[in-house]
């Protein structure tokens, strides 16, 4: 079966390492490196696979190519869009912004912050209009998420919050998924040495959980018949936001200038994770090649320019002040 493209963009490109065979594969707590087994085409068997990137990672590296991490703002092609600012209330520091937080909007650092002497969580429940005993308008919340920051409408964001701060707790999922699998996979074990050129042996004090002595050291990389990388672009849901045809445009352009800009600047997820494409041809499912990098960045200018463009929506966070202890009246330790 056939997607239509009028609902999704679906994109498959080769990548392979950029030096030598070898790569390093996400790995998960308790579990390792993802590896499963797949059916064959000719459902006569099963071979080999493994997931080098999680979708969750994907997003992360996607909404990187739009984040200039030396100024702490964002790239030239996206400066002028809305997002939120979070400075030190203290200082006038930067300290983060939705742009680069794991929750976005949502993130403890901007709901916990105050925007003009008012707690950032009122100011979100009342932009979206969040309120007890009504229905949650979609549109409402999609149109007030689009002027905190877009990139949320793109990449998603969860107001998880008990109900009575943010009533129906709404929730965007991703519009963009990306992943990378490998398969035909095999493992290359190896291994290696840290040396300590100063302390010798543990006899002197001091141990390998400090960080002293010489210790050895088991290293799994893997190699690949192929290495594929997956995205999808949901239009539909895009769409189902029913925001004005320029703001719609716009998210389109930077889901697809997102997915554009990190091909062409390569994959490199980790220091022994380094994927380049085995080409720069980029078509959709139905083969239609998609807009070019400069093609998207010029778009997506004259799009912002087309809505207006903004400052960034700037709070002061405070850091949470511990609590005072308890005074011992009886010369013991409180509670004793």
């Amino acid at each position: 079966m056939t997607i239509s493209i009028e609902h999704r963009w679906l994109f498959e490109i080769e990548l392979e390492p950029a030096i030598g065979d070898r790569f390093q594969p996400t790995g998960f707590p308790d579990l390792g490196n993802a590896v499963y087994d797949i059916p064959t085409r000719d459902g006569q068997g099963t071979k080999r696979a493994l997931l080098v990137e999680s979708a969750q990672s994907m997003a992360n590296h996607l909404e990187a190519v739009g984040w200039d991490s030396a100024t702490n703002q964002p790239v030239a092609t996206l400066h002028g869009l809305p997002y939120i600012k979070v400075v030190h209330a203290d200082s006038r520091e930067y300290l983060t912004s939705s742009r680069t937080e794991a929750h976005r909007v949502a993130s403890a650092f901007v709901k916990d912050s105050t925007f003009e002497g008012k707690g950032m969580k009122e100011v979100i429940k009342d932009r979206l209009g969040l309120r007890d005993d009504r229905p949650i308008s979609a549109h409402q919340i999609a149109s007030a998420v689009f002027d905190f920051d877009p990139l949320c409408l793109i990449h998603g964001v969860f107001f998880a919050e008990d109900a009575k701060t943010w009533p129906g707790q709404p929730k965007i999922a991703r519009a963009v998924t990306a992943f990378v699998e490998a398969f035909d996979v095999e493992p290359a074990h190896s291994g290696g040495v840290k040396r300590d050129h100063v302390r010798h042996s543990h006899a002197e004090g001091g141990t390998s959980i400090e960080g002293y002595g010489s210790i050895p050291f088991h290293r799994t990389e893997w190699t690949a018949e192929r290495i594929v990388g997956r995205f999808a672009v949901d239009r539909a849901q895009i769409r189902s936001y029913r925001l004005d045809e320029t703001k719609t445009s716009l998210l389109e352009a930077i889901s697809l200038w997102e997915i554009r800009a990190l091909l062409e600047a390569g994959l490199r997820l980790r220091t022994a994770c380094d994927l380049f494409p085995r080409h720069q041809e980029l078509s959709d499912q139905a083969g239609q090649p998609a807009p070019t990098l400069d093609e998207l960045s010029s778009s997506i200018r004259s799009l912002i320019g087309q809505i207006g463009q903004v400052e960034p929506l700037t709070v002061e966070w405070t850091s949470p002040k511990a609590k005072p202890k308890k005074p011992d009246t009886d010369g013991e330790e409180a509670g004793a």
